[in-house]
């Protein structure tokens, strides 16, 4: 279990010559940096006089940040698991989840250009690039593991699914560095 050894120890078995971790495990480890950022952003916030009208909504981003960065730790450690049993089935849903879930994290990331402190703003931008990053990495993840499914209309809902998630991830993460830019060069 990764979650629980240093950071170092994951990093030189991803570069080893292993079969795992991989890709999908190392996309959960950037998607669960995403969470964190966005979640100290939020403990960076809370208390602060001038953002106490957002405090409730700030404690909900907090909760739901601090859910999905533990979330991604378990993907990250389970996608080691189960790519070692070579069951295609939960091959293809770890990173699938990984890319749902990072869909969810990149849509607290607004709310923390106007809520969120700004000493803060170039945060919520790395974690908006760190989520969609782990959402295009789950995404060809899900893609390998999509050509041995013998499923094609499984694969069409889920080819269809990541695309229009794909599409607004994108979105949201240019709108996100587009104002927080706009922010910081004030």
């Amino acid at each position: 279990m990764y979650k629980s050894q240093s950071l170092k120890k994951y990093l030189d078995d991803l570069a080893a010559k292993l079969p795992a971790p991989g890709g999908g495990s190392a996309a959960a480890f950037c998607a669960a940096m995403g969470a964190a950022l966005i979640s100290m952003v939020v403990n960076f916030t809370l208390g602060k006089p001038q953002y106490a009208k957002y405090e409730h909504e700030l404690k909900d981003i907090l909760h739901k940040s601090e859910s999905l960065r533990q979330e991604f730790l378990r993907l990250t450690d389970l996608d080691v698991v189960v790519y070692k049993s070579k069951n295609t089935r939960d091959a293809l849903n770890t990173p699938f989840m990984v890319a749902r879930l990072c869909f969810e994290g990149m849509k607290l990331c607004p709310a923390l250009i106007k809520k969120g402190n700004v000493n803060l703003i170039s945060d919520v931008a790395v974690a908006g690039a760190l989520l969609e990053g782990a959402f295009t990495s789950a995404y060809f993840n899900v893609e390998i593991n999509l050509k041995t499914l013998n499923d094609r209309k499984l694969a069409q809902a889920i080819r269809k699914e990541l695309n229009q998630k794909g599409r607004l991830i994108r979105r949201i993460r240019l709108d996100t560095e587009e104002k927080v830019g706009t922010i910081i060069r004030g």
